[in-house]
């Protein structure tokens, strides 16, 4: 698995690699139940503190990513769906807050955006 991470980032270590892992878990690039690198072995990898290490996959156990297993180690949890779902839809909200800044700046309404919406939805559906 590779991660990438900065020193010169604003953002501390430990949420840098808790958001790479995030990323490849639900872009599939991590699989259900694959075993992680040791935290030890990780942090040697990045070189990092082992403590850094811990901090994101505790991290990412508390949010349902990760299965701890003992004497095995980590493993990537059981797909769930709620989770999923709710990541898509922050991604979601987080496009739609900078449309609607943008049309804010073009002194768009709220009803021409929702036409557009529609319009642009009923599009895509005619299309697939």
């Amino acid at each position: 698995m590779k991660i990438l991470i900065s020193n010169h980032s604003s953002i501390p270590l430990y949420e840098q690699i808790k958001n790479a892992m995030r990323e490849a878990i639900l872009s599939g690039d991590l699989k259900e139940d694959e075993k992680l690198p040791s935290i030890r072995a990780m942090a040697k990898e990045l070189k990092v503190a082992i403590l850094t290490v811990k901090k994101a996959y505790d991290a990412l156990e508390a949010e349902g990513y990760l299965v701890s297993r003992q004497g095995l180690g980590s493993f990537v949890a059981p797909k769930n769906l709620e989770l999923e779902r709710e990541e898509r839809q922050k991604e979601l909200e987080a496009h739609l807050i900078k449309a609607v800044s943008i049309a804010r700046q073009f002194d768009v309404s709220k009803t021409e955006m929702f036409e557009l919406l529609d319009y642009i939805y009923e599009s895509e559906n005619n299309e697939q």
